[in-house]
């Protein structure tokens, strides 16, 4: 047999105890490597982008790089500040912290401006995203400081202490989505099955491919560092595909059986599950993989890190699916036959006569009624269909962009509600502005003359912090200067964003930008942001015309048919348009907040529109080649094409919605979690699964290619054969019925 999916399960077939130990040999050796080789996390360098990114590139070759930086809060529990109280803690505090190898300086104590607070601001040592791991030991200095003077608060915050709180919180609800998805599915599972053991094997496949990426994970991040996002993407896909394809294939595998009523050996029926699901599991496979491809044209190193971790489990999940799952299904095969021996035997020593089930229908009542409108009435519900994905689509039309940063971090955190404390006192270490200079050694007096006046009118400006005197620092070459200018309001705040404008487009002109031969660059909180969503809509086009481009050749070259291919990209682009408009209409408002514990950024995080397109479009796939490998098949066997449409609609009507089940069970449960970003992931691909599987795949779809008739499946060439009906291949052991 020349279909490659066909050879590996007839092969796991006939040897089940090797391709079984062989699987979990591989899942063993994965993991294993991987947790030799270790992780290799992504460094600052890495998240480096546009002007704020070749800023810090100069500052850091000069050695005046951002430190990181802890902040000690010393107020009082209830009444006035004790100043003597305050004064001795703030003592015992730098005294603590000094003593730290951590620590490479303490600042003197810093009054608030109504004398209830006092700040000791701590500098550590390496680099600003390694200092979350170094951050313990301050945070226990700064417990044991509060106990010592029990009549005050003493409190930390920083950046360091803040990432240490966002990463023990995403594990928490990792944990909880864990909690969360794995029983409903396996709910889900068995009312499709009604087994526990068959509702099982597709969990456990999933469970093991992700372990099996873990490892794999680790290894390809001494490749392309990892920037530790890339867990969750592992376990959000991974669960969601490697069930998909498994509950493809053994729904097929039991309808061959159906048919066969007991003709066929276990091994026949998998390599005739095999030859028809499987070749379908593969296409969808590349799709999924193909089309997450694409995120490495964004440049991003998250991007990239997303991009690696879905590209591994679906290829896991794939192999999982051609080798371990047809030895499953051949020794479970086998049980099943030796049970219903033993039942006819007693039934026969009884005398009792045999027992015939009665087939089961393809679906039930709801399943039809989905389907109904389609084959009555194409014209109508396609019309219907397309408005009312339109309407929920309408609302991207207003989606603005924005950066996520500390200001956007749940208050469960604990160093988020110090830090909300500290800068309500100290408003001006809510943002940072550094304006970097290069030039000649011989130039810098009047570079530093050029960024004093620099700061004196920045100081003047309403958007900037009166009370915060500029800092000047200076490479000890003059080459590098680096010039820190307070800002009074959030990052994502307008005020802030127009004060990095007034910077660019008016200061630095009229000061330092004047002088030749002098690069000048702005980095800090609110330049970070605004460029990496400058690169974002910039990258967007060229992934989303790539994205487009792959998927109309692979659906067309998989199909034969240009029209298949055409069909299949405007309904993902309709799937992911509506489901980026439920987005926007959720949570860009306020009106949500309580229904879903968040607080509404007014704006969606600027990598879930492009994170959405490139991975709803793979997903859709799934769905897409397993109903059109349906309709293709009948068309093959000599219906017409409105028959082939009818019967593979609804032959698959009741697998694609248990998948998306499972699917949008997976992705929903993210809503759960504490990140706003991920929250919006979870429902945006929940909502955009949800509306493929039933809007698009049950109704638009069938009522497309019931107005096109024939027309749809005009080849780009002329297949070289028809795919005929394929007999497996005779068993080793003749199968006694």
């Amino acid at each position: 047999m020349r279909i490659r999916p066909v050879r590996m399960a007839r092969w796991s077939a006939r040897h089940p105890w090797k391709a079984i130990v062989g699987w979990f040999v591989f899942v063993v050796l994965c993991l294993g490597a991987g947790i030799a080789a270790g992780n290799n996390p992504a460094t600052t360098e890495d998240f480096w982008v546009g002007e704020a990114g070749h800023a810090e590139s100069m500052a850091t070759d000069a050695g005046l790089q951002r430190r990181p930086t802890e902040h000690i809060l010393i107020r009082s529990g209830s009444g006035p500040l004790d100043s003597a109280e305050a004064t001795a803690a703030a003592r015992d505090v730098t005294a603590r912290m000094t003593a730290l190898p951590e620590v490479a300086e303490v600042a003197p104590p810093v009054r608030s401006k109504d004398g209830t607070a006092l700040r000791v601001t701590v500098v550590m040592k390496g680099a600003e995203l390694d200092a979350k791991k170094n951050v313990a030991p301050l945070l226990d200095a700064t417990e044991k400081a509060a106990a010592a003077h029990p009549g005050l608060i003493v409190a930390e915050s920083g950046s360091p202490a803040i990432s240490q709180g966002v990463n023990d919180q995403r594990g928490k609800d990792l944990s909880l989505s864990e909690r969360l998805t794995l029983p409903v599915t396996l709910v889900i599972l068995l009312i499709v099955f009604g087994s526990v053991v068959m509702a099982g094997v597709p969990l456990l496949l999933a469970l093991s491919s992700i372990a099996a990426t873990m490892g794999l994970a680790m290894l390809a991040s001494h490749l392309m560092p990892d920037p530790g996002v890339g867990t969750n993407m592992i376990l959000l896909i991974g669960l969601a595909v490697g069930v998909d394809y498994t509950l493809f294939y053994l729904k097929r595998e039991r309808e061959e059986r159906a048919r066969a009523k007991g003709r066929l050996s276990p091994e026949a029926l998998v390599e005739l599950a095999a030859a028809t699901a499987g070749r379908a599991i593969v296409v969808s496979g590349l799709a999924v993989i193909v089309s997450t491809a694409t995120l490495y044209l964004a440049t991003d190193v998250i991007f990239s890190s997303l991009a690696t971790g879905t590209i591994l489990v679906v290829a896991v999940a794939v192999i999982s699916s051609l080798t371990v799952l047809p030895a499953l299904l051949v020794k479970l095969g086998h049980r099943a036959e030796r049970r219903a021996a033993r039942k006819a035997a007693r039934r026969a020593e009884r005398g009792a006569p045999a027992v015939t089930k009665r087939a089961k229908p393809e679906n039930g009542r709801v399943f039809g009624a989905l389907m109904r409108p389609a084959r009555r009435h194409p014209a109508i519900t396609l019309c219907v269909s397309v408005l009312v994905m339109l309407a929920v689509a309408a609302p991207a039309l207003g989606l603005k962009l924005i950066d996520p940063g500390k200001d956007t971090f749940s208050r469960d955190i604990p160093a988020m509600r110090v830090y909300d404390r500290i800068t309500a006192e100290f408003p001006e270490l809510l943002v940072k502005h550094e304006v970097v200079t290069r030039s000649a050694p011989d130039r810098a007096p009047e570079v530093r003359k050029a960024l004093l006046e620099l700061g004196r009118r920045a100081q003047a400006d309403p958007l900037f912090a009166h009370d915060a005197e500029p800092v000047l620092l200076t490479s000890d070459d003059g080459r590098t200067s680096v010039l820190e200018l307070q800002v009074p309001h959030p990052a994502p705040a307008d005020e802030a964003i127009a004060s990095l404008n007034h910077l660019r487009n008016q200061y630095i002109p009229s000061t330092v930008g004047q002088l030749a031969g002098v690069e000048t660059v702005v980095s800090g909180d609110v330049a970070r942001g605004q460029d990496y969503v400058h690169h974002e809509r910039n990258k967007l086009p060229l992934v989303l015309g790539f994205l487009l481009l792959l998927t109309f050749v692979m659906t067309a070259a998989a199909f034969r048919s240009s029209v298949i291919g055409l069909i299949g990209v405007v309904l993902n682009l309709l799937s992911a348009a509506a489901a980026l408009g439920a987005l926007v209409l959720v949570f860009q408002g306020t009106w949500a907040e309580n229904l879903l514990d968040f607080d509404s950024l007014g704006a969606i995080a600027s990598r879930v529109p492009l994170f959405l397109f490139v991975i709803l479009f793979g997903l859709s796939m799934d769905y897409q080649v397993f109903v059109v490998s349906r309709i293709k098949e009948a068309m093959d066997h000599g219906m017409t094409a409105r028959e082939a449409v009818l019967d593979g609609i609804e032959r698959s009507a009741k697998v694609v919605t248990s998948a998306a089940l499972v699917m949008v069970t997976v992705f929903a449960a993210f809503v759960f979690l504490h990140l706003t970003e991920m929250k919006q992931m979870g429902f945006c691909l929940a909502v955009a699964v949800l509306l493929d599987a039933v809007i698009i795949r049950m109704m638009i779809l069938p009522s497309v290619l019931l107005l096109l008739g024939d027309r749809a499946w005009r080849p780009l060439r002329p297949s070289r054969r028809r795919t005929q009906h394929i007999e497996p291949a005779a068993p080793s052991v003749p199968h006694v019925i």
